[in-house]
């Protein structure tokens, strides 16, 4: 008798486990944020809940999606991988959004009426384009002066985007 309970036992620490795996891998996590790119929404240090199944079924140890279901929304805080890191921005934009540019007071984007600056070199790599292009999304960080974002380093294919933030 105490060997079948200690079986059972054991069993459901193990269910338990790999329950616990398959959710950390495709369903929902929780990252802590190291930056300040996203103050004041999200400061530095803070944790956040991303939905791993808001756009698709994620593959894990990859940057990219088994399936896709969903496209990111205007507004929707997402998390992609850049460079082998794990970024958490704003999508400000997606496929086929206008893009407006000026150089009177410094250079800007204007996105949905929405003014982000941008360095000459982001200007003269961007100025040329005249929509966000499709199967991506431009993603800016809230504290746009201190942001290492879409203006940096391009546009973030949709297939890359690995999650929503849901709490913060």
């Amino acid at each position: 008798m105490k060997n079948r309970s200690s079986k059972s036992l054991l069993l459901c620490v193990a269910a338990g486990v790999l329950a616990g795996i398959i959710c950390k891998f495709f369903v929902i996590d929780i990252l802590h944020i190291s930056g300040s790119s996203m103050e004041p929404s999200i400061a530095d240090g803070k944790a956040v809940i991303v939905c791993k199944l808001a756009y698709g079924l994620v593959k894990p140890f990859s940057d990219s999606l088994f399936f896709s279901w969903a496209q990111p929304k205007e507004g929707d805080v997402v998390i992609y991988l850049h460079d082998n890191r794990l970024v958490i921005k704003r999508c400000a934009a997606v496929a086929s959004t206008p893009l407006d540019y000026s150089s009177d007071k410094g250079y800007t984007l204007i996105v949905n009426g929405h003014t982000y600056p941008l360095s000459s070199e982001q200007y003269n790599s961007f100025n040329n384009i005249a929509a966000v292009p499709e199967g991506t999304i431009l993603a800016i960080g809230d504290n746009y002066a201190s942001s290492i974002d879409s203006r940096s380093y391009g546009f973030i294919p949709v297939y890359n985007i690995l999650g929503k933030a849901l709490c913060k």
